[in-house]
């Protein structure tokens, strides 16, 4: 009886140590990541992971830095206009098409943006002329969204497909700053603006203007 015990015993000491070994240097190269997690810090272990970080913090500051280089080329590239307006050309690296941009509907498209662009001085005039102004008439009669898009749209494509990919950024910024000159604007009847909502209009203003200009900028 003495005797089977034993030698239950040794099968059971063979069986758990059996579990330690890997069937295949595949298996043993699958676990070891995982028996070093488990297993007691040693100053082999300790060296390991002292290795194993070392190289993480290499990996990390290369990836950093394969990162931070097309971004640096870019600003390099697109100059100011890349700076504040990501994905957008410098005006004088866009390419026109001469013969599409010479057509009539080009350069009357050409000529209404003007005009719009110059609409917003006149706002910004009457503005500093008149504090309560209400420039919700002349937005609704002088700046036609549809009309507006229609015109932008249109000098936009005498422009190739890699310039048109930032000047249709400038389009949609034009429109947001539309509409957020409107919201802005609206103020209840009989209550006098303050100062503060006074400098935001003009603040919303500028912005407009600004987005104007810089589209305007890629016009030969």
């Amino acid at each position: 009886m003495k005797f089977v015990t034993v030698t239950l015993s040794a099968l059971s000491l063979i069986s758990s140590t059996n579990a330690f070994v890997p069937a295949s240097p595949a298996a043993f190269v699958r676990s070891s990541s995982v028996v070093s997690l488990q297993a007691e810090p040693t100053a082999s272990t300790s060296s390991t992971r002292s290795e194993f970080l070392s190289q993480m913090v290499g990996l990390v500051v290369a990836a950093g830095t394969v990162t931070a280089l097309p971004g640096t080329a870019q600003a390099a590239k697109y100059g100011s206009i890349g700076v504040s307006s990501p994905g957008v050309l410098d005006p004088k690296d866009a390419i026109v098409d001469d013969e599409i941009y010479q057509s009539s509907t080009v350069q009357n498209a050409l000529k209404s943006v003007k005009e719009y662009s110059a609409r917003v001085g006149e706002m910004r005039s009457s503005l500093e002329a008149n504090s309560q102004i209400d420039l919700g008439p002349i937005l609704r009669k002088e700046f036609d969204f549809s009309k507006l898009r229609s015109s932008l749209n249109e000098l936009n494509s005498a422009y190739d497909e890699e310039t048109q990919r930032g000047t249709d950024r400038l389009i949609r910024g034009i429109m947001q700053n539309l509409t957020e000159l409107e919201a802005a604007n609206a103020q209840k009847e009989g209550i006098e603006r303050s100062e503060r909502r006074v400098a935001n209009i003009n603040a919303k203003l500028d912005k407009l203007q600004n987005a104007f200009n810089d589209f305007l900028a890629f016009a030969p």
